[in-house]
């Protein structure tokens, strides 16, 4: 008998160890995916110092910006979460109805701070906005697994929409479009297509560093940026180092979720009972794709990167072809407790008074959240502050 039991117990042992192998711990909050090359890795470790790096007038910045590097922004609680800086966007609905984003006059983006050379250059220190037109503020969002939002067909999110609300449900999710007509994804409109375009627009809108694919410093307000206050040749990044700082953020790894408790587990239940999974997706899949470690994959997303009609209170700008001033794409919310403010603006100190700021397609569930027990109201928000 001593025999058997000794066999059992060793195999019992082995399976152990098979399953604690097979199950490794989640990524950390700033590392990369699970399952990238020896090659992918080294991309990313190698594009973590550029991400983190602080531009200069003298190694690009400017004139123009909002912050001296990506990390200046993305830096809460490490690099690639969110950030304390409030930017100021702007465009303008002209008669026909059309969005016009003022790139002839410095929009969307208006940025906040001038090199020195360019405030001595011109006696202002910030880039003015047209009168009359629509204003927006901004907070920054983190990027954690938005290699994984990119990886999302096309297909995916145009099935998830519903434009006419042909099944009723009051949920009339809309594709935002390109200023070319492309599915957009990124940004609190969802205007931009891809990843690549996003990181490489921030670049040159957010820190005035030019890249190969966006040459061109802009302007000042629709005025050419006077000579002699940029001091270097474009493009200021080369294509390698662009690359490099793509593959970073390509390869954060979403943050996992935490352990459900019971009250959680009850908080997801009424999440989805009250309306609010109807937008905020809580899985989306990845399809075919040339990086294996993003193929196939499903992701906790939840959100359908479609526009909704959040209401008049929330209403600012349009933007693209198809977001009108009340319209925002579904915020992801994976890594959701690791935020600090909330809403595109920052306006709701906290996760449930952004529940309440929700209006339009969100006022049902608005108004059930409402009429939720204070128990209720509560698992909820433990399940929120899980993500």
């Amino acid at each position: 008998m001593s025999a058997v039991r000794d066999v059992r117990s060793a195999a019992l042992l082995t399976a152990g160890l098979l399953i604690f192998v097979a199950c490794p711990k989640p990524p950390q909050l700033g590392d990369p995916i699970r399952g990238l090359t020896a090659a992918q890795r080294t991309q990313f470790d190698a594009g973590r110092p550029i991400f983190d790096s602080v531009f200069t007038a003298a190694t690009g910045l400017g004139p123009l910006f909002n912050g001296t590097g990506c990390a200046t922004c993305h830096a809460q609680p490490v690099s690639g979460g969110g950030g304390v800086i409030t930017e100021i966007h702007a465009s303008a609905v002209l008669p026909n109805g059309f969005c016009d984003p003022l790139a002839d006059r410095g929009g969307p983006v208006f940025q906040q701070q001038f090199t020195a050379a360019l405030r001595d250059a011109l006696g202002i220190d910030s880039e003015p906005i047209p009168a009359g037109a629509d204003r927006a503020t901004r907070t920054t969002p983190d990027v954690f697994g938005f290699g994984f939002l990119d990886a999302v067909p096309e297909e995916t999110i145009l099935a998830l929409a519903d434009p006419d609300d042909r099944d009723g449900d009051g949920i009339s999710g809309r594709v935002n479009r390109f200023f070319d007509g492309r599915v957009g994804r990124f940004g609190r409109k969802a205007l931009v297509p891809t990843l690549a375009e996003f990181n490489e627009g921030a670049f040159q809108i957010e820190q005035g560093v030019t890249v190969p694919n966006i040459p061109d410093e802009g302007t000042v307000a629709g005025q050419p940026i006077p000579p002699g206050v940029d001091p270097l040749p474009e493009p200021e990044l080369d294509a390698e180092r662009v690359a490099l700082t793509d593959a970073f953020t390509r390869f954060l790894a979403p943050p996992a979720p935490m352990k459900l408790s019971r009250q959680a587990r009850e908080g997801r239940a009424h999440f989805a009972e009250i309306g609010c999974a109807k937008c905020h997706t809580p899985t989306l899949r990845t399809g075919d794709h040339p990086i294996r470690a993003f193929a196939n994959r499903e992701v906790t997303a939840y959100t359908d990167l479609l526009l909704h009609d959040m209401g008049a209170e929330l209403a600012d700008i349009c933007l693209g072809l198809v977001a009108g001033r009340s319209e925002f794409r579904t915020e992801p919310l994976m890594g959701l407790r690791h935020a600090a403010r909330f809403l595109h603006d920052g306006r709701a100190p906290t996760i449930e008074a952004a529940i309440l700021l929700h209006g339009g397609e969100a006022s049902s569930s608005r108004d059930a959240f409402q009429a939720l027990t204070p128990a209720q109201r509560e698992a909820i928000l433990a399940f929120l502050n899980s993500l």
